[in-house]
Formats: structure tokens, sequence, C-alpha cells
């Protein structure tokens, strides 16, 4: 039903728009009942976050707003995976066949997903962990573990809810829906951390690169850093302007995943999975 009422909605442009109005500069008094507004009716607690002197700017300073040191505890063993989101487990598991899980009874092909990746068979029989990010939660992204960024892929594509209606009731959701996709090279081999793009979201940003999402006209963009960027576990790696769902993809033998099931929730700097087969 929802894929049959929402298939013709302009999602790319209405989500361009919203990330147009969160990024004015609003009046104060006006930004700032909206956001207490916000933050009353998802019950988010702001101790945990930095709020600038002179408050937020605009909405999209507010929903990337950073943590205060400390505010997430970061499992520092050399095994230890950790999520690089606050989020809540949509699915997790072994990529079998070329296929993930997305939800009961649905799944998607990893070849797809990855944009025709070249290497992308060298996941096959990996470990994957897909995190929804609700409009309560941090929208920072951070690296799972220590590493080397290579390498990124920005597929384009639409712009489909990543909520539970969407992830039932839209067809190979992740693999349609618009991704920027960082590759790293680590202890473990190379992973991949995938950000997917939804409706509403209006960007997405990395801190290796310029490259955004959600561009009119944009083409599939394949590119290999001249520079790789070394990043420690539990980096920024990137944000979401609004939105969404990441994917971390582990190689075969890589890692053991920790015992998640579908609608866990999960803090950036947990521990989701531990180095070894």
């Amino acid at each position: 039903m929802y894929y049959r009422l929402f298939r013709w909605f302009p999602k790319s442009a209405f989500s361009r728009l919203m990330g147009v109005l969160a990024g004015i500069a609003w009046p104060g008094p006006v930004l700032r009942v909206v956001i207490a507004l916000y933050v009353r009716a998802y019950r988010i607690d702001m101790s945990v976050f930095v709020e600038p002197a002179g408050g937020f700017r605009t909405f999209n300073a507010f929903f990337t707003r950073g943590l205060r040191p400390g505010a997430r505890p970061m499992d520092a063993a050399a095994q230890a995976i950790v999520s690089p989101v606050d989020g809540t487990v949509i699915e997790a598991g072994r990529i079998e066949a070329g296929r993930l899980l997305q939800a009961k009874g649905r799944d998607f092909s990893l070849r797809e997903l990855l944009g025709d990746d070249p290497a992308w068979a060298a996941f096959d029989g990996g470990a994957f962990l897909s995190l929804y990010l609700s409009p309560r939660d941090y929208h920072r992204i951070h690296t799972p573990c220590a590493g080397r960024v290579t390498r990124f892929r920005h597929v384009p594509g639409e712009l489909w809810t990543v909520s539970p209606a969407g992830v039932q009731g839209v067809p190979d959701l992740f693999a349609r829906n618009e991704r920027l996709i960082t590759f790293m090279d680590t202890a473990l081999g190379e992973l991949a951390v995938i950000k997917v793009g939804a409706t509403v979201v209006g960007k997405i940003r990395v801190v290796y690169h310029e490259v955004t999402s959600n561009r009119p006209g944009a083409g599939l963009l394949a590119c290999t850093l001249p520079q790789p960027v070394a990043l420690d576990k539990g980096a920024e790696l990137g944000r979401f302007e609004l939105g969404s769902t990441v994917i971390l993809l582990l190689p075969p033998g890589a890692a053991r995943l920790e015992p998640l099931r579908s609608g866990d929730p999960v803090r950036m700097g947990q521990t989701v999975a531990k180095a070894g087969a």
C-alpha cells in the first residue's frame, strides 16, 4: 500500500526543499520555538549535546549537533568493532549468495547495493548490520574501527522513507535509494560504511571529500582518494542533514556480530562485532 501511494510523489525535490528550509537562519525566537517543540515531541535529552553559547543558528545546526566529550563511551579494545551511529537495528546477519536481508520476507542484492562496484563479491559471505536513525537520534556518523578511507562511491537513486513503512513496503529499498559509500582499509580488510539517503534528507556529507548527496542531475561517482585519509576508531566520518540509515559491511571471516536483533537500540561506540571468524 505504501509503495503504491507514494510511488509518484516527488521525493527528491521535496527533500531538497526541506534541506534548504533547514539551512535557513530563521529569526532566533522562531527557531528556538521550533527546536523546543521538536525536542519535546521526540523526547530528546539535550544534556549530552554541545549547545553553542548563542544557540543554534539553523535547524540543520541543531539537527547535526555534536556530542559532549564522554557522552558515548567507546570500546577501545583492538578487536572491538563499534556502532558508527546511534540508531535501531533493522537487520543483522550474514550476506548469503550475494543477498542481504531487508526485512522478514524481503531481501536485496549486494551487487546493486554497492552500485555494481567491481569488488562487490569480496563482501559475499561476510556480515552486515543495518541501522535506522530516527528523528530523535544523534545524526553524525563515525568510524567502526581504525583505518584509512581509500575510496568512495556515490550512487544516485530514489529517496523513499527508510522508516518501518518503507522497509516493509518498498522492494529493494536500500539498493534503490541514493547511497554514499565509504570504503576503509583496516586490519580486518576492506569494510564499507554505506550511508543511505531517504525522504527529507537534505544532504549526506563526509569529512574526507566535498561530495554531497541529493544533487540534481548527479551521476554515478566512483573516486579513489589520491591520499588515503587515516581515521581513528570513533572518529567522525560524516553526517546526515535530516534522515536516515547506515549499513555496515564486513568481509568474510573478519568478525563475529554480537547477538543483535531487529528492533534493538544501539549507541555510537557500542561494540557490535568482534574481530575473528
